[in-house]
C-alpha cells in the first residue's frame, strides 16, 4: 500500500513563508498525478494546487503568485513553497496522490498563520 508523509507545517507570522514536502513510499509518484489541498477548522477540504506532469500545474486563485508546487520525481518527493503567507492560509495541508481510479492521501501538516487579531490555538 503506498504512503504519503507530509512535513514543513508550522507557526509563521504574517508575510512569511514555509515549504511543505510530501515525500511518497511505493512506485506511484512518477505516475500520479500529485496535489495539495488544504483545510480550516470548520470548512471544507479544497484544493491549493495540482502537479500534472513536467512544467503542468494548476493552482487555487487564492493561492496564485504566492504559492509554487513542484515535484521531484527521483526522490518521490512533492514541494510546495509558500510565501507572503495570510491569516486565511491557516489550516491542515495535505497531499494526495491519483493514479488511474485510485486516492491515497498524507496524514495532514497544520500550518498557522498569525497577525494581529488572529487567535492562535495550540495543541499536541
Amino acid at each position: 500500500q503506498a504512503q504519503l508523509a507530509e512535513s514543513g507545517g508550522g507557526l509563521v507570522e504574517t508575510g512569511g513563508s514555509l515549504t511543505l514536502s510530501c515525500t511518497a513510499s511505493g512506485r506511484i509518484f512518477d505516475v500520479s498525478i500529485m496535489s495539495w489541498f488544504r483545510q480550516a477548522a470548520g470548512k471544507e477540504r479544497e484544493l491549493v494546487a495540482h502537479s500534472l506532469g513536467v512544467g503542468r500545474r494548476n493552482y487555487a486563485d487564492s493561492v496564485k503568485g504566492r504559492f509554487t508546487i513542484s515535484r521531484d520525481n527521483a526522490k518521490n518527493t512533492l514541494y510546495l513553497q509558500m510565501n507572503s503567507l495570510k491569516p486565511e492560509d491557516t489550516g491542515v495541508y495535505y497531499c494526495r496522490a491519483m493514479y488511474g481510479k485510485t486516492e491515497v492521501w498524507g496524514q495532514g501538516t497544520q500550518v498557522t498563520v498569525w497577525g494581529q487579531g488572529t487567535q492562535v490555538t495550540v495543541s499536541s
